[in-house]
């Protein structure tokens, strides 16, 4: 997985995401170690599924949003159902793009009068077919992930404000913060958590420790993360901790309807840290 790159993969990533193709030539001047070592970087990379190798460099791989959707299909569902779970009724929503966001989509309720502002096409239409009133942002449309950005998308959503918000994420990492490949998209992820009362965000376990190219928000700026569960990675655990965002295990929790404990609560005051294990009890 990609939190198992190490610090100079890490750059070779954000490297190939801005540059679009990497030569091991330059990539041997930049980092000052052998070729050898970079060709084992790229083939570590490769085996990943994160670039294809080429004659004396690699090329990214683009991944669309369907290949990406049945990657950690099981966990993103169970991540999905548990957030889906803490929508109050009445409540103003905010969901974007992503394909743990959609399986949030996919399983709130269209019985709690809810109202959800999204920039996903995908989204709105699970939406629509739920019979839940949805509010669509203008945009330009990026096809890799369905999702309408830009000015016009920025504009109308700089008008709303949401009791919560339910974000995706391609990296959780310490400095970094929360992180996206794509600028367009880290901007409106950035406004919805400006504008929520309670913002989370939705990722599997993969997704800590790898640092994206674009930060759009610091730990401490997101109230909570849903996850399968949480990796042991003590200094990115510590670093959570001290911004005091409620971290939710969902893996291995009782199906809905079953009592699994107190999540923790909405309210600013005594903001503390918590990792919630399948019992629904913090550890």
């Amino acid at each position: 997985m990609q939190q198992e790159l190490n610090d100079r993969q890490q750059q070779i990533m954000e490297l190939l995401i801005t540059e679009g193709e990497l030569r091991i030539s330059e990539l041997r001047d930049r980092f000052d170690v052998t070729e050898m070592t970079l060709r084992r970087d790229l083939e570590k990379m490769e085996k990943l599924g994160l670039l294809k190798r080429t004659f004396g460099g690699a090329i990214p791989i683009t991944q669309t949003l369907r290949e990406r959707s049945v990657r950690m299909m099981a966990e993103k569902m169970l991540i999905g159902k548990h957030a889906a779970e803490s929508a109050m009724p009445g409540e103003s929503i905010f969901i974007d793009g992503g394909t743990t966001t959609l399986q949030v989509a996919r399983h709130l309720s269209p019985d709690k009068g809810l109202t959800v502002v999204t920039n996903a096409l995908n989204v709105a239409a699970v939406l629509l077919d739920k019979g839940i009133r949805t509010i669509v942002l203008g945009g330009n449309a990026l096809e890799a992930t369905s999702t309408l950005v830009g000015p016009l998308a920025a504009e109308m959503l700089s008008r709303m404000a949401f009791d919560r918000a339910f974000l995706g994420a391609t990296g959780c990492s310490f400095p970094h913060g929360f992180s996206n490949s794509d600028p367009y998209e880290a901007e409106l992820k950035r406004m919805a958590i400006e504008r929520s009362a309670v913002s989370c965000v939705v990722i599997d376990h993969t997704k800590f420790g790898v640092r994206s190219l674009v930060s759009f928000a610091s730990l401490s700026q997101v109230r909570r993360i849903y996850t399968d569960r949480f990796p042991e990675r003590p200094g990115l655990r510590d670093a959570i901790a001290e911004a005091g965002v409620d971290v939710i295990e969902c893996e291995g929790r009782p199906a809905v309807g079953t009592t699994v404990g107190t999540e923790p609560t909405d309210d600013d005051s005594g903001r503390s840290f918590a990792i919630r294990d399948r019992n629904g009890d913090a550890r």
